[in-house]
């Protein structure tokens, strides 16, 4: 049996494949609604929101649900947290989150996704905390590094902190792009440009 939950943790645990497995179901979802649609002809009208409101929310319902029978089920309490970190449900993340770093605390993927729920919630220093941490226990953890340096620009008006974590980041990996595909030098640069702006 513990060869069977170690199995099912590894599987689910990284965030990568939780999302895709998420985009997968999403999308097998929304083409079998687009085809009833088609077939219906148009009086039944488009993919409405409310639906696809109530897939999430009966997904989340599915993970409560499992939590409460299983509180030590790692994966359902780290699914859950991606849930509600989808649904911008902030303080829902943070505790499913939490929940799910006591029984594997040293989760790297876990504690990057609590740091940014930590952000959205308003609470950049505990985010940076997080960050920090991560840091500490997976020295080439990008998004952490990327994440660190967003909240200390932004949240903070730390610029030379921001810099010292891209620095960072760009010591892991040179090439590091942020998300919107600028890269991480290029951010670098311009910070440094405006440094006493």
């Amino acid at each position: 049996m513990a060869n069977k939950k170690k199995a099912l943790k590894g599987y689910i645990q990284t965030p990568t494949a939780t999302i895709l497995l998420v985009v997968v179901f999403g999308l097998g979802f929304l083409a079998g609604v687009s085809f009833a649609v088609y077939k219906t002809g148009p009086q039944t009208g488009s993919i409405s929101q409310p639906r696809v409101q109530n897939e999430s929310n009966r997904m989340i319902a599915k993970f409560e649900d499992e939590v409460k029978q299983n509180p030590a089920n790692t994966a359902a309490w780290i699914q859950l947290g991606h849930l509600y970190f989808d649904s911008d449900a902030f303080a829902q993340a943070i505790n499913a989150y939490e929940k799910a770093l006591q029984l594997d605390p040293n989760n790297p993927d876990i504690m990057t996704d609590l740091g940014i729920m930590y952000r959205r919630n308003g609470e950049a220093e505990k985010a940076v905390a997080i960050f920090s941490r991560v840091i500490a226990i997976a020295p080439k953890h990008e998004n952490a590094r990327f994440n660190k340096g967003i909240v200390l620009l932004n949240d903070l008006q730390d610029r030379e902190g921001a810099l010292a974590a891209w620095e960072g980041l760009l010591a892991v990996n040179p090439l590091a792009m942020a998300p919107n595909g600028q890269s991480v030098d290029e951010l670098v640069e311009h910070y440094k440009e405006h440094l006493n702006e």
